[in-house]
């Protein structure tokens, strides 16, 4: 499925996903689910919400670690 979105949005994916070492693709899709869970939880901050999705992400892939209370 083809998705218009802005040059400017495409340009500043590719610098992000170079950093983050994502495909083009991967950075916009992980800044769609930073902004989709966001919207759907405004109270979360951004660092508590990006903690949540790559705990999903563990789980998905089957990569359960044990939580350490500091």
């Amino acid at each position: 499925m083809a998705v218009r979105i802005s040059e400017e949005l495409v340009g500043e994916a590719k610098r992000f996903s170079k950093i983050e070492h994502r495909s083009l693709t991967g950075q916009i899709e992980h800044w769609a689910r930073i902004g989709k869970c966001s919207e759907e939880n405004p109270d979360l901050t951004y660092s508590l919400i990006k903690e949540i999705l790559m705990g999903l992400e563990e789980l998905e892939h089957d990569e359960k670690t044990e939580y350490q209370f500091g």
